[in-house]
Parts: structure tokens; sequence; C-alpha cells
């Protein structure tokens, strides 16, 4: 098969996305361990991520608009430069400051990193819909590809953050990852390749607001399966094994750091490969648009009972034991196996019920709604492993899942009445 045009700007769009995808993992665990080490409550901790869902909520409603407007170019170089801002300003933070504005200071940094994220990720994303292959699975198998991989690499910035906190400290690891990203934004804007599309002047911002009850109702539905994992994975699960495995002196905490990131990059990338592979294992080159939306209510179905019996286990056992931390290491692995099928169904069908005119608008809505679910489970993770301990988060996640499941169930219901 050959190339489409712009293939080439396509590959430097997903390698640039990839680079920054990493500092993005490494960043969250750096800010997370460091802060936690400083004493911060797990409310604290929810704290410091909150600004960075709340601006990529904000910058996905309007990034598509601008993707429209200015082209997809123009919001990878933005979102590159303004990360590269982003870990410079952190570096600035100083120990003698206040809890409070320690606090403010890192929210304010991470929200301007939210902002960036979420701009890059605008470019690579909407890319798929504008190049890949129409024929048979092409569409779903270049967006599985691109998502895993993307995850792939943020599992190892995970790993790289917690390793580069042990070794180096923080400032030193936020300056050189500054350093790295500011050369590959460099390189991409001297060397972007020809062939994706500019803005258009008569892109209307009232336009990101979808009037396609498939696409509202997936949005609802990637609200409540971002937040089900974030509810855990933000902030609930890292200090809980980080009171199992550290012993409070500074060889301990090195070896929990280590240890942290290890399951953090190992539960991402293994996200990351199955994503890359639900095509294949859907089988979805012999199945519809409308088989593949009722096999995404069927996996979101069977995701809800693994935080479920997960929470209780750990209710039931109550004082964390070796074997119970091995359940619930297991347990996790296995939702993060089901979760990215979850996953690459929402990112197949966003793109397929959209069109290439308003791609890069949908996809913002969309992404805007997968940001909500993350603001959400960011906030009750701090919020209900205060309350009631990883039971709590684990519970909150079940719920979570059922609400996804049911909003599914609508699109099921739209696919019905207004086939593709």
């Amino acid at each position: 098969m050959s190339r489409p045009e712009g293939f080439a700007a396509y590959v430097a769009v997903t390698a640039a996305y990839w680079a920054f995808m990493l500092t993005d993992g490494a960043l969250r665990m750096l800010v997370l361990l460091h802060f936690n080490t400083l004493g911060f409550s797990p409310v604290q901790l929810a704290y410091l991520f909150v600004l960075y869902e709340i601006a990529g909520v904000v910058t996905n409603l309007s990034a598509g608009w601008i993707a429209a407007r200015f082209g997809l170019t123009s919001t990878l170089y933005v979102g590159l430069g303004l990360q590269v801002v982003a870990l410079l300003a952190l570096a600035q933070l100083d120990p003698a400051w206040s809890v409070a504005a320690s606090v403010v200071f890192v929210m304010a940094v991470q929200g301007l990193s939210g902002v960036a994220k979420d701009l890059a990720k605008m470019s690579s994303k909407s890319a798929v819909k504008l190049l890949a292959p129409t024929e048979g699975d092409g569409l779903f198998r270049w967006v599985a590809l691109l998502t895993g991989s993307k995850n792939a690499v943020k599992g190892f910035g995970f790993l790289l953050g917690a390793a580069a906190l042990a070794l180096f400290g923080f400032v030193p690891s936020v300056l050189g990852m500054a350093a790295i990203l500011a050369l590959i934004l460099l390189v991409v804007l001297l060397r972007m390749p020809a062939g994706l599309p500019g803005g258009r002047k008569d892109a209307k911002f009232k336009e990101v607001f979808s009037k396609n009850p498939r696409v509202n109702w997936l949005s609802a539905a990637r609200v409540f399966l971002f937040g089900a994992r974030d509810v855990w994975f933000v902030v609930g699960i890292p200090i809980y094994f980080y009171s199992v495995l550290s012993d409070g002196t500074p060889d301990g905490q090195r070896a929990a750091f280590f240890m942290i990131g290890i399951f953090m990059a190992v539960w991402v990338i293994l996200y990351g490969a199955v994503q890359a592979k639900a095509p294949t294992l859907l089988r979805s080159a012999q199945r519809s648009e409308a088989d593949l939306s009722g096999a995404a209510r069927f996996w979101v179905g069977t995701l809800f009972f693994v935080p479920a019996v997960l929470a209780f286990a750990v209710w039931a056992v109550g004082t964390p034991t070796l074997w119970l931390t091995g359940f619930v290491v297991v347990g996790l692995l296995a939702f993060g196996v089901l979760f990215a099928v979850n996953s690459s169904l929402h990112s197949y069908l966003i793109l397929a019920f959209t069109d290439a005119k308003r791609v890069t608008m949908d996809v913002g809505f969309y992404y805007m709604a997968n940001a909500a679910g993350r603001l959400i489970g960011t906030v009750l993770s701090g919020l209900t492993y205060q309350l009631g301990g990883v039971p709590l988060c684990l519970a909150t996640a079940a719920v979570m899942i059922l609400l996804s499941w049911l909003s599914i169930g609508r699109i099921n219901q739209s696919v019905a009445s207004n086939p593709a």
C-alpha cells in the first residue's frame, strides 16, 4: 500500500508527541513522589494536578477550533514550547516556600503543562483521521498504534521520572528534560515536512459543540471511564504502595521510588501494548461500526468487576500484607488490559463518528470530556484515599465504570437510529 500524502509530516508530529509524552509521564512521577516525601497529604497531592486537568478541559474545548483555524503544526509548536517553559518554571521552586505557596505555584505550572499536552495531542490525533487508509479496519489500526505507542512511551516516562528523582534529585531532572524537549522543538521547527493541512479562516468557535448524539454520548462515556482510572491511579495507589514499601529511611525511600516507578511504568506500557493490539484482539477487520459500538459496552461491563472485587478484598483484609499487595498488583494489571481495550474502542469510535471537515472540532470536544474525567478522578483520588483509603478509591472506580456502561448503551441506540 502506498503512503498517503503528508505521511512524513505525520511521522514527524507523532515522534515529537512521543517525546512530549515521555516528559509528561516523568514530570507526573517527579511531582507526586517529591511532594509526598515533603509530607503533603493525599488531598494536597491531588490539588497539585487539579489545574493540569482543568487546563485540559478548557484547552481541548478550544484546541479543536485553534487547529482548524491555524493548522495542526501550529498547535504542536505551541504545545512543545509551553512544556519547555513549564519545566523551566518548575525548576525555580524554592524549598523555603510555605506549603500553601508551593501548592499554588506547582498548580499553576502544572496548569501550563496541561495546556501544552493537549495542544500537542490535538495535532497527532487529528492527523490520524486525515491520513489513515479508509479500507477495512485501517483507521482502527492506525488509531490503536498511535494511542498504544504513546502510552507505552508515557509508561517509560513514569519509570524515568522515578529513577531520575532517586538518582539526580528534583531540579536537575526537571532541567534535563527541559533541555531535551527544547532541542526536539528546534529540530521540528527547522525540519517539519509539508503535508498536514493548514487552517481555514472561516472556522467558528461555536462549531466545537457537536450536534451528533453519538459523539456526545461517547464523550460522556469517556468522562466516566477515565475518571474510573484516575480515581485510584493518580494519588491512591502510588501513596498506598509507598506506605507499604518505604521504611522511612533515605535508602528505603529510594527503593520505594524505584518500585512504584516500575509498577506505574509496567502498567502504562502494558496498557499501551494492548491498545496497539486491540484491532487484532477484537478482529475488527470483520466487524462493522455498529458491532464495535456493541463491543464497547461489553468490554466496559467486564471492566466493572475488577475494581469491585479489589475494593472488597482490600476492605475485607484490612491491614496490608504481602499476598494482598501482590493480589492488588495483579488485579490492577488486569484492569489495565481491559481498560486498554475500552480506550482503543473509544478512540476509534470518535474518529469513525466524525468527518474530515469536523475532525479537529469533534476530537477536541471528545478529549475535553477525557480531561473532565481525569479532573474528576484526580480530585476524587485524593479525597477518597484520605476518607477511606484504597477500598474507597476502587469502589468509586466501579461506580464510575457503571455510569460509563450506561452511556455506551445510549450510543448503541443512537447508532441504531442514525446508522453511518
